[in-house]
């Protein structure tokens, strides 16, 4: 029976878009969402929501993620396909904020800190396993699969303290177990090498590129600029940048500016982010999921090294000497 994919693939579109259209969402165009229902109804394609079971068996996992940002999700939700897809799974992408497990879904991967943890435990169980992207959740029923981000963003505040840099600005998101880990990495290095960072210079943030762009505004209302802005991820120092260049700031030489995760963008713009290989933890991820629906898999945590990609963004110097 064909899946999400085969459709994504005859109508040319990304496997989200299909799903956001199975789904009854309202974000896609109407040419394209008729389209998207035309090639189903010709693949004869049944919604696992339906009362027929997908592929007849009930082999379908479930991929829950917060549909903020679609070219942060593209990798992994390329990999998670990958993989379910060769061992005969389909998969249903939601981002209803009200997410409940769906009846013949039999496991989840999950990325969206919309979700608590005791949402999750009361979720996932020893017969419906869940697979978390963003935390560590110990306990049966739950694996996760997480970013080394202290490494990486040691790493990387490191390399611009030694560069020289004194005055530094970071650009938070929500109160994850990303950002916090990203934010502890970033201070301990600047106590360490005896940077004051002050309170003031931390700027609150929502992943999202326009927050990015708040943060640019208020800091060009400082009486004195930093010399580089660490952002917390790619989105948020994109807006950043936006924001300069509107008034004219020149990056890297007024102010340096730096992300996190590598979205494809990030490479058109040279910015020095921290590249984190999203594809491979989305094919980690459904492989750990599927093994454990099996009863083959096992609940310890996986970490995922990142490394820091250094661009132009932080000034031509750090480049050459990557």
């Amino acid at each position: 029976m064909p899946g999400i994919k085969d459709i994504a693939q005859k109508a040319g579109v990304s496997i989200t878009t299909v799903s956001n259209v199975l789904n009854g969402k309202q974000n896609v165009g109407s040419k394209t969402k008729e389209n998207i229902l035309r090639i189903a109804k010709e693949l004869n394609y049944t919604h696992p929501n339906d009362k027929v079971l997908s592929r007849g068996n009930g082999k379908t996992i479930v991929f829950h993620f917060s549909d903020f940002d679609t070219l942060y999700y593209h990798d992994i939700l390329h990999g998670i396909s990958d993989y379910a897809y060769s061992k005969g799974y389909d998969i249903l992408v939601s981002s209803d904020i009200k997410f409940k497990r769906y009846s013949n879904s039999c496991g989840c991967i999950v990325l969206d800190d919309r979700l608590s943890d005791r949402e999750l435990i009361k979720l996932a169980g020893s017969s419906y396993p869940v697979v978390t992207l963003d935390r560590e959740i110990p306990g049966e029923g739950i694996k996760s699969i997480v970013v080394n981000n202290y490494a990486s963003e040691k790493q990387l505040t490191e390399r611009l303290a030694d560069a020289g840099f004194k005055r530094f600005a970071y650009l938070g998101g929500p109160d994850t177990a990303d950002n916090r880990e990203r934010f502890k990495a970033f201070k301990e290095v600047l106590d360490k090498r005896g940077i004051h960072f002050k309170r003031t210079d931390y700027y609150d943030g929502n992943w999202q590129e326009e927050s990015g762009v708040q943060a640019a505004r208020l800091i060009l209302l400082s009486e004195k600029m930093p010399e580089v802005l660490v952002c917390a991820n790619d989105m948020m120092a994109l807006g950043a940048i936006r924001r300069f260049h509107e008034d004219g700031v020149r990056i890297p030489e007024d102010i340096a500016v730096c992300g996190f995760d590598d979205i494809i963008i990030s490479r058109y713009v040279r910015l020095t982010t921290v590249t984190v290989p999203n594809y491979e933890r989305g094919y980690i991820a459904a492989q750990a999921l599927i093994e454990l629906i099996e009863g083959r898999g096992d609940y310890e945590t996986v970490h995922i090294g990142a490394r820091v990609k250094w661009r132009e963004s932080t000034g031509k110097a750090l480049v050459k000497g990557k």
